[in-house]
């Protein structure tokens, strides 16, 4: 799993690219988490276009991101979900919860 960090303006974007799962989830919930609570960004966008493979474990990550985001008044986006990613968030029902667009530019223009 690599995570690439970029900011533009109020806005932290992470590009994920791998398998989300046990192995690797712990780095990106922490990653995420950081962000949400210390970088106060009023917006986090995770870009999983180049995410092979997600788990219950990278689900969960999502899940506390969400929430976190939400406890402090900001959004949590989601971008680029591949079909994998979006049949297991459509199976656990949580795809309804999560903010989702198709890409970067429409996410950055809300």
């Amino acid at each position: 799993m690599q995570i690439f960090t970029r900011r533009d303006d109020k806005t932290t974007i992470f590009d994920l690219s791998g398998d989300f799962d046990f192995v690797n989830s712990p780095v990106v919930r922490q990653s995420v988490l950081r962000e949400i609570q210390e970088g106060r960004s009023a917006r986090v966008v995770v870009n999983l276009s180049r995410v092979r493979y997600i788990d219950s474990s990278g689900v969960a990550s999502l899940v506390e991101g969400l929430k976190a985001s939400r406890d402090l008044g900001s959004r949590f986006i989601l971008i680029g979900l591949t079909t994998s990613a979006r049949q297991v968030l459509e199976l656990t029902r949580l795809l309804k919860f999560f903010e989702v667009y198709e890409g970067e530019a429409q996410a950055l223009a809300t």
